[in-house]
């Protein structure tokens, strides 16, 4: 039976942010938030099946600077040099910031007149709830933070494998589309769960979806200094009053095992999940398993 399916833009003040809505306009809605530079695309068809057969509305959305969403080429793009300043010494321009984006967040439940929400958010995705969630408190239902992180800038780094592919240039000489999709399927693979390995034939297919929908431009590092920036949120998580899980994976190279039990630790009540072998990914062999404990968090309320 095909799931119903309702796409299209909405205005956030000067934004255009382009959204999906999956299953019954009067089922439970739950926002999902995705993560850096990633499109509203990226959450598999079976998570989405999986959260829908729950009895949840799902809405996803590209984020501003990504996917289909306003774009914001002309601001300000900080130069890998300055990102390590600003690591360093915590100071730096800024095209937007986190809090600005859970505001987006907000106008999108405004303009879809949804008055509350369980929120599903990984990694900067879970960063963006985390903010919604401290700055819009009576919009949030329940929240689940996935492979995501406190702004703690203590925590440990990426692998350093991950880091220098993450650091790597395109070559000017490959088409661009063409050059995303290599950059794309290589960090996949290299991020993925061990215990739920994708066939690189499949990586490669999803990498080519989200180069032909759209591609990343400089958004990436623009978005990235916003996460570096937010590292006062850490503070701020123990005012937090609401249904909050963590799940984490032990595996995870991009955001290590730490920062999951770090973001627990800092929020009242949190329930902390360490799953076996999951990465920085969203395994199809994990949606029923989220989708439950989403539905479970729920029940708490």
């Amino acid at each position: 039976m095909a799931m119903s399916k309702m796409e299209g833009f909405v205005e956030v003040g000067p934004l255009s942010l382009s959204y999906a809505s999956f299953g019954k306009p009067s089922a439970r809605p739950l926002l999902l938030i995705m993560g850096l530079a990633m499109q509203r695309t990226s959450w598999p068809k079976s998570w989405i099946e999986a959260l829908v057969a729950q009895n949840y509305r799902v809405i996803t959305f590209d984020n501003r600077d990504v996917g289909l969403s306003t774009r914001f080429d002309q601001a300000f793009t900080p130069t890998p040099l300055q990102l390590v300043m600003r690591r360093m010494f915590g100071y730096g321009q800024l095209a937007y910031d986190l809090s600005t984006m859970a505001d987006d967040t907000c106008g999108l439940l405004d303009a879809l007149k949804i008055e509350q929400a369980s929120v599903l958010g990984v990694s900067m995705g879970g960063m963006i709830a985390q903010r919604l969630a401290l700055q819009h408190p009576k919009r949030v239902n329940s929240l689940s933070l996935v492979m995501t992180s406190s702004g703690n800038p203590w925590l440990p780094l990426p692998r350093l494998d991950v880091l220098r592919f993450m650091a790597k240039r395109p070559d000017p000489k490959v088409e661009p589309k063409q050059a995303a999709v290599e950059y794309l399927s290589g960090l996949f693979a290299l991020i993925g769960s061990p215990g739920y390995r994708v066939d690189a034939v499949e990586l490669r297919a999803r990498a080519a979806l989200q180069a032909e929908r759209s591609l990343a431009g400089s958004g990436m590092i623009r978005q990235l200094a916003a996460i570096q920036a937010d590292t006062a949120r850490c503070q701020q998580l123990s005012k937090l009053n609401l249904p909050v899980q963590v799940l984490h994976g032990d595996s995870d190279p991009l955001l290590p095992v730490a920062h999951g039990q770090d973001l627990a630790d800092r929020i009242v009540g949190a329930t902390l999940r360490i799953i076996p072998g999951l990465g920085h990914d969203l395994p199809d062999g994990l949606a029923e398993f989220f989708a439950h404990r989403v539905a479970e968090l729920d029940a708490r309320r």
